[in-house]
């Protein structure tokens, strides 16, 4: 088991944090194979005796902690509009926030996006850290589609689940596209096909509710 947060000075705890949110922007850069310890140490200025203090499983540890932060901070950032998703409105407010999120990065690339196309069936344990954070991710939106449902916006007939994770490939297709174009484009074409989607749903309820 690796140092937690709990058990440090909050100057360690600054210093653990630190050194993951470092790692994280390198592997977003490099990748894993691309990150090295030594990588870290001179990103962070740390010594390799306080890398093992703070990380005592090395390198694994380490890009484990990275998917946990990850899969947070890219919760954290859709929020509020995350948490609401009642209304067309807020839809489109969130799909906004997003698209401002990923150009922030500078990469066109999804932190636990890549870290799952990396880490798949390689690491059992960073493996459950980014199931949970895509379980999270897609529960999220298919609760926004349900609040839809309920206020007659969407088609009742509709699965939460599969809209959700309609949307969510939709994200990860069109930043994957959008990465060797080093532009907004393609992504900004597959969310308009998930809206598409949803508003075909709508416009179809809405037919059968006034037939």
């Amino acid at each position: 088991m690796g140092t937690t947060a709990a058990g440090l000075t909050e100057k360690g705890r600054q210093t653990r944090q630190r050194i993951i949110e470092a790692t994280a922007l390198r592997i977003l850069d490099a990748g894993i194979d691309g990150t090295s310890l030594d990588d870290v140490r001179a990103a962070t200025l740390t010594s390799k005796s306080q890398l093992f203090h703070y990380f005592p499983g090395g390198k694994a540890e380490l890009v484990r902690e990275v998917a946990r932060w990850d899969g947070e901070q890219l919760l954290a950032a859709q929020e509020p509009h995350l948490s609401d998703l009642s209304t067309w409105e807020s839809w489109g407010a969130w799909r906004r926030g997003l698209q401002e999120y990923y150009l922030g990065l500078g990469r066109w690339a999804c932190p636990i996006g890549s870290l799952t196309a990396q880490m798949a069936a390689i690491d059992p344990e960073t493996e459950q850290f980014l199931r949970q954070a895509w379980t999270a991710w897609r529960t999220r939106i298919a609760d926004g589609v349900r609040r839809m449902q309920a206020g007659g916006h969407i088609d009742p007939a509709a699965d939460p689940e599969r809209v959700a994770a309609s949307v969510l490939a939709a994200i990860q297709g069109g930043l994957l596209l959008s990465q060797p174009e080093r532009a907004s484009w393609p992504l900004e074409a597959a969310l308009d096909a998930a809206w598409a989607t949803l508003h075909a749903s709508a416009s179809t309820h809405v037919r059968s509710a006034t037939a």
